[in-house]
């Protein structure tokens, strides 16, 4: 990156001034400059250039000579160097692979905004922006597919088919229960309309919740906590939510046994289908092949005879 400063503003000293020290002179010359503290912090950080070269406080100023004023030079930007799984890139977007624990933005220096220029290509395009952006937001135990815009139209298509509803998404769920084979959810959330729809993949026995199911997940809203909030009220929260689950039947330390698994959305360029999906979690199957075995184990143990 270059740090050389740059030219703000330039000015010719007239015939009529005077001799006088630089220090002296300054002051008000530039809108930048309208105060002597400032002028000479200016100096002292050799942002004022005298004829071509670094000025100093105890110059004199003559007539005709030529002033400067110089940016600072930029400092590069740290970016947060998390490693992330890219399924694609082009000049206009991305689709990345987020991991739980991790907050899409914020103020946080760790989110995965401030990771993308570490992962990413910078873009070619005319409009490119400053530095990658998500279209979307997964909260911060949520893993799975994002998505990303390189330039400024970018984000406005993709911004506009989230808003048309028009881009679809799949999750995955481990929730604690048996919810019948298929069904929807309506209740608002903050007021507004949410609906989410779910299909059951597969039920195992628990020993500690009875029954855990793995779910294909359809938000048609994108509210805050949607899928969780849902899930809990139809009395199936999922595993591993600390927030939204029933308290004494939290799997901690685990995380949250959700993912988003596919996303559906025209290219905002070429406009052509694009289709990105996960298989299951292995940690989702394996969760569920052990919580089976444990409840076959303790079904199929002997009797202890009593005393």
């Amino acid at each position: 990156m270059d740090t050389t400063p740059s030219i703000i503003a330039t000015h010719e000293v007239p015939e009529a001034v005077p001799k006088q020290r630089l220090s002296d002179y300054l002051c008000g010359i530039f809108q930048q400059l309208p105060s002597r503290s400032s002028v000479k912090t200016a100096l002292t950080k050799g942002l004022v250039q005298l004829n071509g070269r670094r000025a100093f406080t105890g110059d004199w100023v003559l007539p005709g000579q030529q002033i400067e004023l110089l940016a600072p030079p930029q400092k590069e930007r740290q970016w947060f160097k998390l490693p992330l799984e890219v399924l694609a890139e082009d000049d206009q977007m991305a689709v990345i692979i987020k991991p739980a624990g991790y907050p899409v933005s914020g103020k946080s220096f760790q989110t995965i905004e401030n990771a993308l220029p570490f992962n990413l290509k910078p873009s070619t395009a005319p409009d490119a922006s400053a530095q990658p952006r998500v279209v979307h937001r997964l909260d911060v135990p949520t893993s799975g597919l994002l998505l990303i815009s390189k330039t400024k139209s970018a984000r406005a298509h993709l911004g506009a088919q989230f808003e048309q509803k028009t881009i679809k998404k799949r999750y995955q769920a481990v929730v604690m229960g048996q919810p019948p084979a298929e069904g929807a959810m309506h209740t608002p959330i903050n007021g507004k309309a949410a609906h989410t729809e779910y299909r059951c993949l597969n039920t195992v026995p628990s020993l500690k919740n009875g029954q855990v199911s793995l779910l294909d997940l359809y938000p048609h809203t994108g509210r805050t906590h949607q899928l969780r909030k849902h899930l809990s009220e139809l009395g199936h929260p999922i595993i591993g939510d600390a927030l939204y689950g029933i308290e004494g039947k939290i799997l901690r330390h685990k995380g949250l046994f959700l993912r988003a698994v596919e996303l559906t959305f025209l290219h905002p360029i070429t406009q052509e289908k694009q289709q990105y999906t996960l298989p299951t979690p292995p940690k989702f199957l394996s969760f569920l092949e052990r919580e089976q075995r444990r409840y076959e184990r303790h079904r199929t143990a002997p009797e202890e005879d009593g005393i």
